[in-house]
């Protein structure tokens, strides 16, 4: 998400850099590029208005601070903006109310909302330790309602079950009543997809909306859509009295447009952002961690979290004790952490999140795929325990046999070897350097991704 945008505005920021005070005709340019930037990033007009007239109005006249060079106190003042358009800070679902908090989900056809129910059914029962039940009021389309009831069995939370030939209003009355007397914390109703011009499916959800009083309206908006997420979310606005937004496939979408618009446009705040197919792919959204990411700064505390909530623990501490009784770092080790990164949504999930990436050449990251990785564990798979344990064994006709038991050449396992090596180095850093460490080594790895490339070619220069 962002990609587009961070890569123009990282250029067009560096262009203000040299200058001993920030002046009307030293931003000019600057500022047209970042206008630019924006639209380009379909955000929506009167968006990228306001935000460049603060912009400047902030900027002119700025004596820099002797700490900071003029691009670093422009950059301060863009994300300063960015986070104001997008909310200042997270805002959580108020679920404080008498049990059960309902939290009505409205959207779009194919907008993700019975994934999304799940996601945070899944979301509430892990983090906050709630019960939950979740029910849907589809009853145009019952391949929906058995959707969320596989859903609901997948993520281990309640399922209050429905049929095409019930009204809305009262398979939602009775689930609440249901909730009620099985003491759940919240009950989360699935409606309709529907479309913004469908007058008698917006009536239909208006009435829905009076009978059970949710404490919570989400509006499910797939952001790949760009500022029409933002207009469609306006629209819904008008007819509900909508609590916030769910942003959804903002993995798929590189402009993000959408972010940047549905605060200024409905006025209502994102709470949580969809970044992936798998259940617990779903984010809180944090304004000032967005801000950072699009300047190109990363997301450092969106990752530790990412580590607390995937990384297994009991897998890290045995690899901790193996380190310290000096062991060493073997191809099994290597599996293992691929493993772990998968879990974390993948290099490309990591390398959003990770400080400097938007000076990576896209070249390397395009090479940098989870492909690869699903490679590389086949590679590993196709081999003896013997030779995970002791890499220094795979020589010629192994190498041969574990090309064709994993569908690869040699050459491929000739560069998962070399990009184990580097790991290997990697490790060991990691030991003195803890976490800090760890950053500056995984940002210093991806500089060194030559033998990871795309299990194809080598990376340009290497």
């Amino acid at each position: 998400m962002f990609d587009n945008l961070t890569d123009r505005l990282s250029s067009t920021l560096k262009n203000i850099s040299g200058k001993g005070r920030l002046t009307e005709d030293n931003i000019k340019e600057t500022l047209r590029e970042v206008r630019m930037a924006l639209l380009e990033a379909d955000v929506a007009l009167p968006v990228v208005r306001d935000f460049v007239k603060r912009v400047k109005e902030q900027a002119v006249g700025v004596t820099v601070s002797k700490s900071l060079t003029p691009g670093q106190e422009f950059i301060k003042i863009v994300q300063s903006e960015l986070e104001a358009v997008m909310g200042e800070s997270n805002e959580g679902l108020d679920l404080s109310c008498q049990p059960p908090a309902v939290i009505l989900m409205a959207g779009l056809q194919g907008a993700g909302k019975t994934t999304s129910v799940a996601k945070l059914a899944k979301l509430l029962t892990e983090r906050d330790k709630k019960k939950v039940m979740v029910v849907s009021v589809d009853v145009y389309r019952p391949a929906a309602i058995k959707q969320l009831q596989t859903l609901a069995d997948d993520v281990g939370v309640g399922f209050f079950p429905s049929s095409a030939d019930q009204k809305p209003v009262d398979i939602a009355n009775a689930a609440i009543a249901e909730a009620k007397l099985k003491f759940f914390d919240v009950l989360i109703v699935d409606t309709a997809g529907r479309l913004a011009v469908d007058v008698e499916m917006m009536e239909e959800i208006k009435h829905l909306h009076q009978a059970v009083n949710p404490i919570e309206t989400l509006f499910v908006v797939d952001a790949m859509t760009g500022q029409d997420a933002a207009n469609t979310a306006k629209a819904f606005g008008e007819i509900l009295p909508l609590t916030g937004v769910i942003l959804t496939k903002v993995d798929g979408d590189a402009r993000g447009g959408a972010a940047l618009s549905v605060r200024h446009v409905t006025g209502k705040p994102i709470k949580f952002l969809g970044v992936g197919e798998k259940i617990d792919a779903l984010e809180a959204f944090h304004p000032q961690r967005i801000a950072s990411r699009i300047l190109g700064m990363g997301d450092v505390l969106s990752l530790i979290e990412d580590l607390e909530k995937n990384v297994d623990h009991e897998k890290a501490a045995k690899m901790a004790k193996k380190f310290k009784e000096k062991k060493g770092f073997d191809l099994e080790d290597f599996r293992e952490q691929l493993g772990q990164m998968q879990n974390m949504g993948g290099m490309a999930g990591m390398m959003d999140k990770l400080p400097g990436m938007s000076k990576i050449p896209d070249s390397v990251k395009d090479q940098v795929g989870d492909k690869t990785f699903v490679q590389m564990e086949a590679i590993i798979n196709s081999m003896t325990l013997k030779e995970r344990k002791r890499p220094e064994l795979i020589k010629g006709s192994r190498k041969k046999r574990i090309a064709a038991g994993s569908g690869t050449q040699v050459q491929d396992v000739n560069r998962m070897l070399k990009q184990f090596t580097q790991m290997q180095k990697m490790m060991k850093k990691m030991q003195k350097g803890g976490m800090k460490g760890m950053m500056r080594n995984m940002q210093g790895m991806m500089g060194g991704m030559g033998g990871m490339g795309g299990m194809g070619g080598g990376f340009p220069g290497r």
